[in-house]
């Protein structure tokens, strides 16, 4: 047996990056999109402000015509906790479009979001 091949490797994209590039991918596709963004508070801990059951609510939610694309975008390597599943279980019994994408998926992203729909 000879050498394993050995993937060639870029550096890897933060996460905040891949979602900067993914909702501006989105908004160049005529989707709506929503997205929490962390912040800092007083005491310089850093938070998403949520109430409910938001916690590991996902990343991004897109609309678009009659179409919801919920999306948690993961970095390379990123994998989801369990309150995260859970909302993606959740989503999975709606009628919504749900995905776990990352920068791996560009190719599959394109074709999601460039996809149109044509109304009967």
């Amino acid at each position: 047996m000879g050498p394993r091949p050995v993937r060639a490797r870029g550096p890897r994209i933060p996460e905040s990056a891949f979602q900067a590039q993914f909702l501006t991918y989105a908004s160049m596709n005529g989707w709506r999109s929503f997205h929490a963004r962390p912040a800092q508070n007083r005491r310089g801990e850093w938070g998403t402000a949520v109430a409910g059951d938001g916690k590991g609510f996902p990343d991004t939610v897109l609309l678009r015509d009659e179409r919801i694309v919920v999306a948690e975008l993961k970095a390379e390597g990123g994998t989801l906790r369990p309150d995260q599943r859970a909302w993606i279980a959740a989503w999975r019994l709606t009628p919504a479009e749900v995905y776990v994408w990352t920068p791996e998926d560009w190719s599959v992203i394109f074709k999601v979001l460039s996809r149109v729909t044509r109304r009967g």
